[in-house]
């Protein structure tokens, strides 16, 4: 047997399938598409789901795919074996009512011995006990002897995922010899051991259950197999584990040369050069399919995931700053199978550099407090660090277990599990209870559901705005129907429109279906599968299945929204040439009034870099560039250099438009995939105007800009403004900025001396405070309620407390007319001893009908609940106390 590496064997698979008549699809995005049951894509049949249900037509009936998947609900285990991993590629074909049992097995056993070379001798086949049907292939149709054909249960050889299509399982075991056994006498196949691996798993759909153990043979039986990449590549590497096929190899080689170890020599340093081996594969492929750092969510995953490959370096004592290079690596890799991540490289490395720049600072403060807690348990003669306070220091700080055990053991010192354990799954919980759980789909039941799959519409609207189509469905809210009364709301659905549907960011049209007869107004155009949606109202008649229809788009609407969405082309190329390559589309909304951009980059735009970018398009705009649109291959299209955006789902054959000369004049300006509606010129777009740029969430800033006629009317609003003010000043237009000027001097003089008796104030107030202070487990805490202050003079006072406490944590109320605000400050001896007034802000402000946070020695918030003050300051103390150490 040929040793085959990680690339060969997936073009193997594929190449395989193809010569099967299969159609090739390229893995999707590990964000999942309408499909709320899910985080990320945890298996290769979960973006094929509307496929087996029949909602949607596949491309073909066969299908072959090579998917990118990640799992999270053993991340603690990573690392501690050589078994569990959180990224992983599995291969799968496919069968939509086409194939079914025959095939399946014969191909599954032909891949493995004739293709690939496994020894047929060591391959064992199981079956789902009571499926006869597959025995009886293995054992007759391929020669199998019955006693290498075993028989598993439900538990084992029986898929099912709730209510949904489900079925038994045929599953391929090889057997990898006594040295990877457990040397027990009844060791054989299912055993737990890593002898015998089960690499090919064969799904017999061919049930609908109702999730109450009720099953119903179903019309179209399909096939659902699944092969994990690298398990395969173990076998036919014959690798010690998952960690040391090739590509993972050389990542963890390359790990151990930055730490200066060598993996196998000792058990401690092995588990930290597996997380990280493992986890940046993960960070790098989710990067590459748009996920970002955040606090919730996918992002939440990457965060954790990330900081716990930059917390096991630290155990390794890497220095400097490393976990980019090794992410590179791993792109060098997987570029060839996966050619987003050559795509995004700049921005995945970006990511990465600025989330272990923020992590340091963390780590910092986690080691901190991890140091304090050490004293704690010193001074009270105590060797164990309670449940919770490691869970707050993971949770909070982003510190794995594992290294708080390791730095804890150098003192003697261990931590309580249990508890431990029990918070991670309550978190677990948690998140399992806010996502979206729905059925097999993971998609709320609509009526579209309800529609013939087959049913498709096509988009005329490029080339014109009105069109003639016969009438093919009418859907109400909760069923389908035959006619529609004058007055009544509804879905209308035909075979062609010049509708634009809502997609890529650009929102649908709107207008009128009219027959001789009847007048419908489309209020929204939406993509329902391969359909198209019009949704709206009847205004007058009625109007009947099958009959012909006129169907006209507002002109205006259209054409504005065109300008917006050309400009939106301009900014993203004006934005990589003043900001960087790194900067990558993360979302847009594109209507008539004006366009949001949402993209990649982790500093507030100055003023300059504004002005240059708005600067880029209007010249763009002045130079009257053409726009031109072309259909062809993905490959083509990305060879050309036009740019494809995150989480789009591109067919074989894709549009791209290009604003610029044609190729020899001069360069292209703007080249991407995209599906929506554009200005054949960008003279068309007249101006460009940026309204504001603020931030979306962490690595993700957003830009408001308008165009054309949406300027003048912009301006027009701040014309009326400046003549509302200098009216108000008893002023002009003109002298506006004078009268400000001065106004100012004299509200500044003002306020000096409003401060100076304020100050004063705060003085003799704060002496009376200071009697009120208690003490919370050894630390000073005042709470107190201020009357008519403003935050900052309220600011001012709690700077004032805090000086004159030295140590503690300062809790103050002020109420201002109608507004309720609230501060909190520490110490940094109580933000050392647990204090984080972000986190108490956070868990406090709701008693007074607010929200805010910030940072662990200073936070607030604004309320108006004024009947929440005296709750809030009984539960004060009670946070407090529970954060304290």
């Amino acid at each position: 047997m040929k040793n085959y590496t990680v690339n060969e064997l997936r073009k193997m698979f594929l190449d395989y399938f193809d010569q099967k008549d299969h159609f090739i699809q390229k893995s999707a995005s590990l964000i999942p598409q309408n499909d709320h049951s899910l985080l990320l894509i945890n298996s290769g049949m979960a973006p094929l789901k509307p496929y087996f249900t029949g909602q949607e037509i596949p491309p073909k009936k066969r299908m072959a795919t090579c998917q990118k998947c990640i799992r999270t609900g053993d991340i603690e285990n990573v690392g501690k074996t050589a078994r569990h991993g959180t990224f992983f590629e599995m291969l799968g074909n496919f069968s939509f009512g086409d194939y079914f049992k025959k095939e399946a097995i014969e191909w599954s056993w032909d891949f493995l011995t004739r293709v690939v070379g496994l020894d047929a001798e060591r391959l064992y086949p199981s079956v789902y006990q009571d499926d006869e049907e597959a025995f009886l292939l293995w054992n007759q149709e391929m020669k199998i002897p019955k006693e290498k054909i075993f028989r598993f249960g439900k538990e084992d050889n029986f898929w099912e995922h709730g209510a949904g299509p489900c079925g038994p399982c045929s599953e391929i075991y090889y057997d990898r010899g006594e040295e990877y056994g457990c040397g027990k006498e009844t060791c054989t196949v299912g055993c737990d051991c890593d002898r015998y691996m089960e690499i090919w798993n064969n799904v017999f759909t061919q049930f609908q259950s109702d999730g109450q153990n009720h099953y119903t043979e179903l019309t179209q039986k399909n096939i659902d197999t699944g092969m994990g990449l690298e398990r395969l590549a173990v076998v036919v590497q014959n690798a010690a584990s998952f960690f040391e096929i090739d590509t993972l190899k050389s990542l963890l080689e390359y790990t151990a040369n930055l730490a200066k170890v060598t993996y196998g020599e000792e058990e401690k340093t092995d588990i930290s050069l597996r997380v990280i081996t493992d986890h940046i594969r993960s960070v790098t492929f989710m990067i590459g399919d748009g996920i970002l750092p955040s606090n919730e969510g996918r992002g939440y995953v990457l965060r954790r995931l990330l900081r716990r490959a930059l917390c096991h370096g630290h155990l390794l004592s890497i220095q400097g700053k490393w976990i980019a290079a090794l992410s590179e690596l791993a792109i060098e890799q997987s570029k060839d199978a996966y050619v987003e991540l050559l795509e995004k490289r700049e921005m995945i490395l970006t990511v990465i550099q600025e989330e272990e720049q923020r992590f340091d600072k963390t780590l910092e403060q986690g080691l901190l407090l991890l140091e304090n807690l050490q004293k704690q348990l010193k001074e009270k003669k105590e060797n164990q660090l309670s449940g919770k306070d490691a869970f707050r220091l993971y949770d909070t700080y982003g510190f794995p277990l594992d290294l708080m055990k390791e730095i804890l053991a150098e003192h003697g010192i261990s931590v309580e599990e249990k508890t431990f354990l029990e918070e991670m799954e309550k978190q677990k919980d948690m998140a399992r209870s806010s996502r979206k759980i729905s059925n097999y789909m993971g998609t709320d039941t609509t009526i579209y559901h309800s529609i013939d799959p087959n049913l498709s519409t096509e988009f005329v609207g490029y080339e014109q705005m009105f069109g003639e189509a016969e009438l093919l469905v009418i859907a109400k809210e909760d069923e389908l129907v035959q006619t529609l009364a004058e007055g009544e709301e509804a879905s209308i659905f035909v075979k062609s429109t010049p509708f634009y549907a809502t997609k890529g960011g650009q929102q649908g049209d709107s207008g009128f279906i009219r027959s001789k007869t009847a007048n419908f107004e489309v209020w929204d155009t939406i993509v329902v599968g391969e359909k198209i949606a019009h949704i709206g109202k009847l205004l007058s008649g009625t109007l009947h299945l099958g009959e012909l229809v006129q169907l006209e788009v507002k002109k205006s609407q259209r054409q504005a929204t065109a300008k917006n969405h050309s400009a939106t082309h301009l900014l993203h190329k004006a934005l990589r040439e003043v900001l960087g390559k790194h900067v990558e589309q993360a979302g847009s909304f594109i209507d008539q009034q004006k366009l949001r951009f949402d993209f990649t980059h982790y500093a507030p735009l100055t003023q300059e870099e504004l002005q240059k970018i708005e600067k880029l398009v209007n010249q763009a705009i002045e130079e009257a560039l053409p726009v031109s649109t072309q259909l062809m291959s993905i490959e083509e299209a990305k060879k050309s250099g036009a740019m494809a955006l995150f989480n789009e789902k591109y067919g074989d054959t894709v549009r791209v438009v290009s604003m610029g000369k044609e190729e020899g004049e001069s360069e292209v300006f703007s080249k991407e995939l995209c599906g929506g509606t554009h200005v054949e010129n960008t003279a068309n777009i007249l101006k460009f105007k940026i309204v504001s740029e603020s931030s979306v969430a962490a690595g993700v800033r957003r830009i408001e800009a308008i165009t054309a006629e949406n300027i003048f009317t912009h301006f027009a609003k701040i014309e009326n403004d400046l003549l509302h003010c200098a009216m108000q000043l008893n002023s002009k237009p003109h002298l506006l900025s004078e009268k400000i000027d001065s106004l100012l001097k004299e509200v500044k003089k003002l306020e000096k001396e409003n401060s100076s008796l304020k100050q004063k104030l705060a003085v003799d107030m704060s002496k009376d405070l200071l009697k009120t202070a208690i003490t919370v487990k050894n630390t000073p805490f005042l709470c107190a309620k201020v009357e008519n202050m403003d935050k900052n003079n309220l600011q001012k006072l709690g700077d004032e407390l805090k000086e004159k406490l030295q140590d503690g944590v300062v809790l103050l109320l002020a109420t201002l007319e109608d507004k309720v605000h609230l501060l909190v400050m520490a110490t940094d001896h109580a933000v050392s001893a647990g204090v984080h007034a972000g986190n108490l802000v956070k868990e406090l402000s709701v008693y007074i009908g607010g929200k805010g946070g910030g940072r662990p020695h200073m936070a607030q918030a604004g309320g108006n609940d004024f009947q929440g003050m005296e709750i809030l300051q009984e539960k004060a103390r009670i946070a407090l106390e529970k954060q304290l150490l």
